[in-house]
């Protein structure tokens, strides 16, 4: 459930990043390539908590990585090139 949440969470902020740089005239794709590397370190410090403070295994923790940075950073990628890179 705490991926689900997490996740949830991520395309939350993602939304917001892709509306809020195209409000301020940067444009969408600026601010889901902003997002990525965001999320990025808010996903590695997600598993560092679940290792050092909430005694999880590594193994677990890399295996909850996957969705939880790639399925937001795969939507904001898809974002990034289909209403931005390359126009």
């Amino acid at each position: 459930m705490h991926i689900v949440v997490v996740v949830v969470i991520g395309l939350i902020v993602l939304t917001a990043f892709f509306f809020g740089a195209s409000l301020i005239g940067r444009g969408g794709s600026a601010g889901a390539f902003v997002f990525i590397w965001l999320w990025l370190v808010i996903a590695v410090g997600n598993g560092a908590y679940g290792v050092l403070r909430a005694g999880l295994p590594v193994i677990n923790e890399i295996v909850a990585f996957i969705p939880i940075f790639g399925i937001p950073a795969a939507a904001a990628w898809y974002l990034a090139f289909r209403y931005g890179a390359g126009r």
